[in-house]
């Protein structure tokens, strides 16, 4: 079969896929990106040359520490998770950005990247399908209201569509040839501009949060979105793989689909947890 056309029968599997165990239940919500978040582990685990069983038991243990145990609206159920998730991402952009040769990790590197970049994201994915607003401000409540969640990956894959025709179309300044060779300065321009676009039409209908909120998530996504693919762009160079893993056919691994989205999550978590505070 066409290599095309194997792409974009997996896209549609995996979009609707999300979007049905998103809509119809928190139960299969959780159960979809508690598997996913499993897949990103083992995937990670190859990345970095980890052993997966020890990995696994970590992310089961976090989950149901901080998704069964801890409530939601407790301090250390949210900003714990986020605030650590955002720390060893800042690290993994001086990473990024940094000119020396990779280095060799550590175990005990590796199970910090694990956590920050992998595990707690996923969590935060899941905290945020109970965000909602009510008349004393942004809250992190117990009611299954999902929509911000779809808004997010509506956002991401608004910016990945327009960044990709953008930069087809007049892209000519690379944005970070070192990494990632194919994306461009106007490509991210034009991407963020529709995902921009895209938050402003999300808060005509769904009123969770207000137009500059919206417009704002978009905004926070985009920037730490890309980001979080050059992250994973320079796991997979470091290790020398094109992909993550091979469970989408045409589009990789896990990781791979969701890179942007899970960098991005704990900045705009954080974002979100700061609007309630002083709100």
């Amino acid at each position: 079969m066409n290599e095309s056309i194997v792409r974009a029968l997996s896209g549609i599997v995996y979009i609707a896929l999300l979007l049905g165990a998103t809509l119809y239940s928190p139960i299969s919500f959780m159960a979809l990106f508690s598997i996913f978040m499993l897949i990103a582990i083992t995937e990670f685990c190859r990345l970095v040359d980890l052993n997966y069983i020890v990995p696994i038991l970590v992310g089961t243990a976090f989950f149901g520490l901080f998704v069964f145990m801890i409530p939601n609206h407790s301090f250390s159920g949210n900003l714990m998770p986020s605030l650590g998730s955002v720390l060893i991402s800042i690290l993994l952009l001086e990473d990024l950005f940094s000119t020396r040769p990779s280095a060799q990790k550590n175990d005990i590197v590796k199970y910090a990247q694990l956590i920050g970049y992998v595990i707690l994201p996923f969590i935060l994915i899941i905290k945020l399908s109970v965000f909602s607003l009510n008349k004393s401000g942004y809250n992190i409540g117990d009611t299954y209201a999902p929509i911000i969640v779809i808004g997010c990956f509506v956002i991401i894959w608004t910016n990945d569509t327009f960044a990709y025709i953008v930069g087809k179309a007049i892209g000519r300044h690379k944005l970070f040839e070192r990494i990632s060779p194919k994306k461009t300065i106007e490509g991210f321009l034009g991407g963020m501009v529709f995902a921009i676009a895209a938050g402003y039409i999300l808060s005509i209908y769904f009123k969770v949060l207000s137009p500059l909120h919206w417009m704002a998530s978009a905004a926070i996504l985009v920037i730490f979105g890309t980001l979080g693919d050059l992250v994973e762009s320079k796991f997979k160079r470091v290790a020398g793989v094109k992909d993550s893993g091979n469970i989408m056919p045409g589009h990789g691994g896990i990781l791979d689909r969701l890179d942007s989205i899970i960098f991005a999550i704990p900045f705009l978590f954080l974002y979100y947890q700061i609007i309630h505070y002083v709100s």
